[in-house]
């Protein structure tokens, strides 16, 4: 069963925060009328104080303590930078399965958590920026593909060449390997290495597109393995959520040890 984190975090600052409020406002006051006081001139073991602090019920105790915790957890993975790990090789060669990375939740605008809901618009994605979507077929899971469609561009992709706005995306051969060739491309400001495997069997992967407004479009840098735009079509803007911009670490497997070899800025 998949869990909604963000959900689940929202909901555990809530009720925490609730019950720390209202213990401020109202518990605590009323339990201070009922804890022991100085009795003819002789303090009791305890100052009043720490006795109502003594007496606060479990549950109170535990929402003051974690709700501080979960409050700066939910500001900083909803508007700040949030961590996720690669667990296909749709994007390879620039992301390995295994890689961490960590993703800038305000680089397109500030948005509600569960919801999605830009508040404060701050930039737009632009081509060749690797991005961290909802996945429009199933907004629970989280996808990472590259953007190459913007909104009102044109694209075509053919014989494992891509077209945008009437012009052929450059790109130049950096290796011929068995199965595959490595070629650098660039989109936008961006040059960045893609995939192309030597086989012809990408049915559906070839045709045109014309993007639609607030609506991007996706691809994998591993082109011919990518479930990506090209078979399901755009990523609206309300799915958006965030920009990926470092791996901070590499751990394929539990079986494994975690290599740091791969830290560094995501091309």
């Amino acid at each position: 069963m998949d869990i909604d984190f963000p959900l689940v975090l929202v909901i555990l600052t809530f009720v925490t925060g609730l019950i720390y409020l209202l213990d401020v406002l109202f518990w605590k006051a009323k339990r201070a009328t009922l804890a022991p006081h100085e009795n003819d001139g002789q303090a009791t073991s305890t100052t009043s104080e720490e006795a109502v602090e003594q007496e606060a019920p479990w549950l109170i105790e535990t929402s003051r303590s974690f709700f501080p915790v979960l409050a700066i957890v939910l500001v900083l993975r909803s508007f700040l930078i949030e961590p996720f790990q690669i667990p296909s090789g749709s994007m390879l060669p620039t992301l390995e399965v295994g890689d961490f990375i960590l993703v800038n939740k305000f680089s397109y605008g500030l948005r509600l958590p569960v919801l999605g809901t830009k508040v404060v618009a701050i930039n737009d994605p632009q081509r060749g920026d690797i991005m961290v979507f909802k996945y429009p077929k199933d907004r629970k899971t989280n996808y990472i593909k590259r953007v190459v469609g913007l909104p009102g561009d044109i694209l075509k992709y053919e014989n494992k060449q891509l077209w945008i706005n009437g012009e052929k995306v450059p790109e130049k051969l950096l290796a011929n390997l068995p199965g595959k060739k490595i070629f650098e491309e660039r989109l936008g400001e961006v040059t960045h290495q893609h995939y192309e495997h030597k086989r012809r069997d990408n049915l559906g992967a070839e045709g045109g597109w014309r993007v639609p407004e607030n609506s991007y479009f996706m691809m994998g840098d591993n082109r011919d393995n990518s479930n990506d735009s090209r078979f399901w079509g755009f990523v609206p803007d309300d799915l958006v959520v965030g920009k990926a911009f470092a791996i901070w670490m590499h751990w394929p497997t539990l079986g494994s040890l975690p290599s740091f070899s791969r830290v560094g800025e995501i091309q």
